[in-house]
């Protein structure tokens, strides 16, 4: 008998994926987060894993900087 009560199992939340985070960790990084998507990395995310992203994501703006850098030098002549 169907007394209205379905059998739907919640289904757990998946973690974000890599692309999400990455998406997350650049977005943060500007300021400029959702709403939807803070309240999604907090609910679904994990803490290291934004953690490792975003130190990936820092060395990777400072090494551009450096080359940057290093590139008008080279270019000015110094």
């Amino acid at each position: 008998m169907n007394d209205g009560n379905h059998d739907e199992r919640e289904v757990p939340p998946r973690g974000l994926t890599l692309w999400q985070t990455l998406q997350s960790v650049t977005a943060s990084m500007f300021g400029v987060q959702s709403r939807r998507n803070r309240e999604r990395d907090f609910t679904r995310g994990k803490a290291s894993h934004f953690i490792i992203i975003g130190l990936l994501a820092v060395i990777a703006f400072v090494l551009v900087l450096v080359a940057i850098v290093q590139l008008l030098l080279r270019h000015a002549g110094m």
